[in-house]
């Protein structure tokens, strides 16, 4: 037998990496040592003079599977990137570079390129490098059509602008990001509602259809915060994935209660929140609000918490940079927790 016999073809391996060679090349900087194809990507650390290194890894979920049925591989390479860079921002660090890891059955060449091109997206929109990764490919672990994407995320702050959430304090206002929509959590319930209700996928919603909204990719907020964290304007960040926030926005909190003796409590007003149509939409379909809220981020990909004075100048900021933004509420004595109304 040759190995081809089994399922697996080197030659469409060989091809996979010739195709993403100028992807991955247009995303790297000066720190940047080697090309892809070695047995490892080389990244020299640059200028920093206290530096914390800070590293995140996640997938896409079962997001992938919506991404297979519509045929736009695209976009989850940009969730890949995003799910990895807006976890480490939340420490204050700056994405340096990114892997990714893609295991399929039968995937052509031209369709695993066109996932490491919306890895190699997702990369440029945060400013960092994609130096490396692996494709594998494993007929009989998933099935034919099937794939997971999974990424791995390295990224460094000076130790004096790390964001660990001990400067976060009662009075302090929560202001909340706008997501670009679902983003990459959920998508178990929203297939199970597809599929109950008898969906389709390609019905008009909002002037396009409705998958489009659905796996609309997931916002970064690198570029956009950055320059606040240098400024120490953010005490501490949250991102928004599973569990919404009622999980998520206790996780800014210190570990400990804080130097005064008391602990924290996130309060909220959902009135206070604009919920994109694609959640009411979900909602209509058999959730209670309740559930939601503790499953998807409803409209608000990232929380940051800033001094009362501050709070004016992060929104005005964030909003210049094109992300709508809002006071969303504020942190109050209480048990390390959320209060949502």
């Amino acid at each position: 037998m040759k190995y081809s016999d089994s399922g697996v073809s080197r030659e469409g391996g060989y091809e996979i990496v010739d195709r993403i060679r100028s992807y991955t090349s247009s995303t790297h900087d000066g720190n940047v040592l080697n090309e892809v194809g070695g047995f490892g990507g080389l990244y020299q650390l640059g200028s920093y003079r206290e530096p914390v290194l800070v590293s995140g890894t996640d997938g896409v979920g079962t997001k992938l599977h919506l991404a297979v049925e519509t045929g736009y591989l695209e976009g989850v390479g940009v969730d890949c990137v995003a799910m990895c860079v807006n976890d480490i921002l939340c420490h204050g660090a700056k994405p340096l570079f990114f892997l990714d890891y893609l295991a399929y059955a039968d995937l052509n060449p031209e369709q695993a390129a066109r996932i490491v091109c919306g890895v190699a997206d997702g990369c440029r929109r945060a400013g960092c490098s994609l130096i490396g990764g692996e494709s594998a490919q494993m007929p009989g672990t998933y099935r034919t059509g099937d794939f997971d994407l999974a990424g791995f995320a390295v990224g460094a702050v000076e130790r004096s602008h790390m964001v660990d959430g001990t400067r976060v304090r009662p009075g302090d206002s929560l202001i909340g990001l706008a997501s670009s929509g679902i983003h990459s959590n959920g998508f178990s319930l929203v297939r199970a509602l597809i599929r109950e209700q008898e969906i389709d996928l390609r019905e008009d919603f909002g002037g396009r259809p409705l998958w489009k909204t659905l796996l609309e990719p997931t916002r970064i907020y690198v570029q956009e915060l950055l320059p606040l964290i240098e400024e120490g304007l953010i005490h501490g960040m949250a991102h928004i994935t599973g569990g919404g926030l009622y999980e998520n926005v206790p996780r800014m909190f210190p570990d400990s209660s804080g130097r005064d003796g008391s602990s924290l409590r996130a309060h909220i007003r959902k009135n206070r929140i604009a919920v994109p149509a694609v959640f009411s939409y979900l909602q209509s379909l058999g959730v209670e609000e309740e559930e939601m809220f503790r499953t998807f981020n409803m409209g608000t990909g990232m929380v940051c918490a800033v001094a009362r004075e501050s709070a004016g100048d992060v929104i005005a900021s964030v909003q210049a940079a094109g992300i709508p933004a809002a006071l969303i509420g504020t942190v109050e004595e209480g048990e390390n927790d959320i209060w949502l109304e």
